[in-house]
């Protein structure tokens, strides 16, 4: 994955939201693995999918230098090969780090394969594994359509018919600012201008359906940065304290009620489920320290101004000679006392 931040950090420091360019390059992966920043799932019914690095022939954007050059546009691309024949099946990959407000993500798909459907989208404003936005192109009915899953049920498709290649590169984007989402296909609007107000963040990914055999590649997304008050915390508290190894924010949101990660050092922590002892610190108000092989693990409550647990914060802590619980703890307090101080009276950590 590669990010183009250009000054975005001096703003985010500054309180101030600035476009940015995130590209989802795959070229890192090997071929038949799924690259690390993803998950997959099947929404609808049927066995899991298979998503995969392959390896394919993708024409440039980019006229040749001249005509006598030789092109070599094989490289890597994400690609759905499993082909379960199966009505209701929606295999989903999606990148599994940034939550997206207002973006425009921009992918090129190829429909390779598929006897029963030849389809190939994008999920975006994404949930959870029920309720997510997709916009998407179908080769065998000739047609862009848009819908979205809302508590696992499926909408009715609304969209034009528009011829679609099959074994041809595509490029499809979907701009959402506010309520607002427009999908275009090559270039030209696909679906008039949609408004729906199911969902105003969310993260992104592609789709298929059925037994469609589908290839992406070239996938990037301008945004506007959202900067909740989790990443906020995190930020500033590991650029004040660089011997943290590692620090997560535990706490929920309306579209997912169950404590998770909501900001972390590390972005393949996003998401993951508390376990029963940040569901304790948070339900008991109350700091635990435990110890691995190579660092001290604080978990605290972070509080409110009028000391009320709103989440939960893990320290991960390099160790130094003569270390303690009881002195890790107090290490972590001044840590924390700095950040409920900016906590305040927010009334989530997933506010701006």
């Amino acid at each position: 994955m590669r990010i183009c931040l250009g000054s975005l950090g001096l703003l985010m420091a500054l309180g101030v939201a600035t476009a940015a360019e995130q590209l989802l390059d795959f070229t890192s992966t090997p071929a038949g693995k799924l690259p690390e920043t993803f998950k997959t799932f099947v929404a609808g019914e049927g066995p899991p999918p298979d998503w995969q690095i392959v390896m394919e022939d993708v024409p440039s954007e980019l006229p040749p230098v001249s005509a006598n050059a030789k092109a070599n546009n094989r490289r890597s691309v994400l690609a759905q090969l499993s082909r379960e024949k199966i009505d209701e099946r929606f295999p989903v990959a999606f990148y599994n780090g940034d939550i997206y407000g207002d973006f425009t993500f921009t992918t090129r798909f190829k429909l390779v394969e598929g006897s029963g459907e030849q389809i190939a989208g994008v999920v975006f404003r994404l949930q959870d594994e029920k309720n997510f936005y997709v916009a998407r192109a179908n080769a065998l009915d000739g047609n862009v359509r848009f819908y979205k899953f809302v508590n696992g049920e499926r909408t009715t498709p609304v969209g034009n018919n528009l011829k679609v290649a099959k074994d041809v590169w595509h490029e499809l984007q979907v701009e959402c600012t506010g309520n607002r989402v427009i999908v275009r296909l090559n270039g030209k609007e696909a679906i008039p201008p949609l408004n729906d107000n199911s969902f105003s963040t969310g993260k992104l990914g592609f789709i298929t359906k059925s037994d469609a055999v589908s290839y992406f590649a070239d996938a990037k997304v301008v945004y506007r940065p959202i900067i909740t008050l989790a990443q906020s915390l995190v930020q500033a508290t590991l650029a004040d304290q660089p011997r943290l190894l590692n620090l997560r924010v535990y706490g929920s949101t309306p579209q997912k009620a169950t404590l998770h990660v909501l900001a972390a050092k590390e972005v393949k922590d996003l998401g993951l489920a508390a376990t029963d002892l940040e569901s304790k610190v948070l339900a008991e108000n109350q700091l635990y320290v435990g110890k691995t092989r190579s660092a001290f693990i604080v978990t605290a409550p972070v509080r409110d101004r009028n000391g009320e647990a709103m989440g939960v914060v893990q320290f991960f802590l390099k160790p130094f000679t003569g270390q303690t619980e009881a002195n890790a703890a107090a290490r972590v307090e001044v840590i924390l006392k700095a950040m409920q101080l900016r906590v305040g009276a927010a009334r989530s950590l997933v506010e701006d």
